[in-house]
């Protein structure tokens, strides 16, 4: 449910909250947050807070350092892991200059105008997000390890999955908070887990994102556990993916699935260094059901974008490249305008790759265009680019690609 400021301010009043979480995000999607008493709301409503931005990677020197954060009233959720007397809330926020203006390294406001685009064109986008991370245990210092909480396997049960319960508490926390957990599993890896979501708005689903990595650390770290969601937390065991699902309604009610499909395939090089912006990244991509080359088909996982073995409303496209350390408002950013290019322009869709890539000979191979290797080589096709640099402003464009 969206709220408005005065029903937020009645909220306040009438649930007994005394702290508000102003969050934002730097550029890499990582969440800050400040907080305010509630008496400050008012003000943060109609002025905003002030905060000093050269203190967040990439959001400036200490020459033009203010910025203001303004909470957005129909993102208010109650924290439920705080008190019950004297409750703590969170808001997202629009980041403004002083003037006013947009502050053009606010990512979850670029996703916002990626909307608007689409709705421009008659085209509503709908998001699901599937997310795996580890959970490892702790040394006797409190520190991360890299011993897996269980050696269970894909969909194992309790005794072996010993993150069950605590797949449980984060999805009670998370539909505490209003967000809807569609199902969760044991994965492949060691300590490995998987948690899905319903599908939602662009804007909604990205919120959700951030705030389940953020609930699945609390939990973990609750726990006596460390929850990680790097791409290849461990050599030798499959990576964490950040699945991506997509579907579209248009107001002509065409199908325009494998439109969309050509278009995020011709833009898939060039879009890497944002799915995929670590180093880190790029030990995942070619192994264990990352894809590591443009290509399409049905069901299979080895594939860069696969179209489920589903009908309806879960009629869908699936981009299985992007991992967990990418940013969801830039991801889902870059992904809506690939969408918008390949109905717009209709690039060639490639015949559909129904084969394994993990087990296809180098001939074979040799027929399709890799995606890059490293983080230097994307970032170089991103630089590259006139699609990216049309849609990510440049200061977002040097903070991930410029050496």
């Amino acid at each position: 449910m969206k709220y408005s400021q005065e029903e937020v301010k009645q909220f306040i009043q009438e649930e007994d909250v005394k702290f508000i979480r102003l969050a934002f995000f730097d550029v890499f999607g990582r969440q800050k947050n400040i907080s305010i008493m509630s008496e400050e709301l008012p003000r943060a409503f109609k002025e905003g807070i002030a905060i000093d931005g050269s203190a967040i990677t990439g959001f400036g020197d200490e020459t033009h350092s203010d910025l203001l954060l303004h909470p957005d009233p129909g993102t208010i959720t109650t924290l439920p892991w705080r008190p019950e007397h004297g409750r703590v809330v969170r808001m997202f926020c629009n980041i403004t200059h002083p003037d006013g203006s947009t502050f053009e390294c606010d990512t979850r406001n670029l996703l916002k105008k990626a909307i608007q685009d689409a709705e421009n064109e008659g085209l509503r986008f709908y998001f699901g997000a599937e997310q795996e991370f580890y959970l490892f245990k702790l040394d006797d210092m409190g520190e991360p390890t890299k011993i897996p909480y269980d050696n269970a396997g894909y969909m194992d049960i309790a005794p072996e999955d010993k993150g069950e319960n605590i797949r449980r508490e984060i999805c009670l926390r998370l539909e505490q908070m209003g967000i809807r957990p569609e199902s969760s599993h044991h994965e492949e890896g060691p300590g490995q887990n998987e948690i899905d979501f319903r599908y939602s708005d662009p804007l909604t689903a990205a919120d959700n994102a951030v705030t389940f990595q953020n609930i699945v650390r609390i939990v973990a770290s609750a726990n006596g556990l460390y929850a990680d969601f790097t791409p290849k937390p461990l050599s030798d065991n499959p990576g964490n993916g950040f699945h991506i699902n997509i579907s579209v309604k248009s107001d002509d009610e065409k199908d325009y699935l494998y439109d969309i499909i050509a278009g995020i395939l011709d833009k898939a090089p060039e879009m890497t260094a944002f799915l995929n912006p670590t180093e880190n990244s790029y030990k995942r991509l070619g192994y264990n059901k990352a894809p590591g080359f443009v290509s399409w088909s049905g069901e299979n996982r080895s594939q860069l974008v696969r179209v489920p073995a589903a009908g309806g409303e879960y009629r869908r496209l699936e981009v299985r490249s992007p991992d967990p350390t990418a940013n969801p408002y830039l991801a889902f950013t870059l992904l809506i305008y690939a969408a918008i290019y390949g109905i717009k322009n209709k690039p060639e869709l490639p015949k559909a790759a129904d084969l394994n890539f993990y087990k296809a000979d180098a001939q074979t191979l040799s027929e399709f265009t890799p995606l890059p290797c490293n983080r230097k080589s994307a970032s170089k096709i991103a630089m590259n680019s006139n699609f990216i640099k049309s849609h990510i402003p440049a200061a977002v464009l040097n903070i991930y690609c410029k050496e």
